[in-house]
């Protein structure tokens, strides 16, 4: 297949997909959606056992792209569902994805990016990473990543991360258990390749099977929480206070929220 925003690599039973837009700091654009979807997709199908998902450049995903910021103000309450939806799509296509997962966080992951990240089974990050749920200061709502973040760390944790909005490094990161591992960046790719060899040591049959069985035990709880979330998602792009936020943010000034 052909991507413009990602590149997908094999080698010795490992898949490698990168997201391709170092100058972008690798920002989730409408295209780069589609691109890991087909990409996840040709994945799934191949003879790979381990996924690995890395960033070029400086970054692991800086979170939505601008140029696509701008064009949610103003789409329509269709328009905004069917965007909730794919983004629905994307999360669960990697969280419920049939083999084994390794997110090898290069940097920055913020927004859709810390989604990315954590929604690997397993987590490596530099140092230097940094993450952050920063919906609700662009006067947004993390529906859709509360879902799942909810099941990983709890909630008095979750509360934290999504109330707040504020950002947190490698190490907190660590000690909430959303990552695994940190990992100098010279060493990052050469250890996400070697915990994929060791994780090949196991039956293909017996990992494929456990991971079906974690997404079989999610899948009810989610389904219901995430009918929700879709629809919260796309109604609050409509509120004065999304398109304060977004335009505050494009425009780099403080934003002047409503008193509702």
């Amino acid at each position: 297949m052909n991507y413009g925003t990602i590149q997908i690599a094999y080698d010795s039973g490992v898949a490698t997909i990168t997201l391709n837009r170092p100058d972008k700091r690798n920002a989730i654009s409408f295209e780069l959606i589609d691109d890991l979807l087909r990409g996840l997709k040709e994945v799934e199908t191949s003879d790979a056992t381990v996924l690995i998902l890395t960033g070029a450049g400086k970054a692991f995903s800086s979170g939505m792209d601008l140029d696509n910021l701008k064009q949610l103000i103003g789409r329509s309450p269709e328009q905004n569902l069917k965007d909730s939806e794919t983004m629905v799509q994307l999360f669960r296509s990697l969280y419920e994805f049939p083999k084994i997962t390794i997110a090898a966080v290069n940097g920055a992951a913020i927004a859709g990016g810390t989604g990315l990240a954590f929604l690997c089974d397993f987590t490596l990050a530099v140092p230097e990473a940094k993450f952050g749920y920063t919906e609700v200061r662009i006067g947004f709502v993390p529906a859709i990543v509360s879902t799942f973040l909810l099941r990983q760390v709890g909630e008095k944790q979750a509360r934290d991360l999504l109330l707040t909005g504020r950002i947190i490094g490698a190490e907190e990161a660590a000690g909430m258990g959303l990552v695994n591992e940190i990992v100098p960046p010279e060493n990052l790719m050469a250890r996400a390749r070697e915990l994929a060899a060791l994780l090949m040591e196991n039956s293909p049959a017996s990992l494929r099977a456990t991971k079906k069985l974690l997404s079989d035990h999610a899948r009810a709880e989610l389904d219901v929480q995430i009918e929700a979330a879709v629809r919260e998602n796309a109604a609050v792009r409509t509120t004065p206070d999304f398109r304060e936020g977004v335009t505050s943010f494009l425009e780099k000034r403080k934003p002047v929220w409503s008193k509702e």
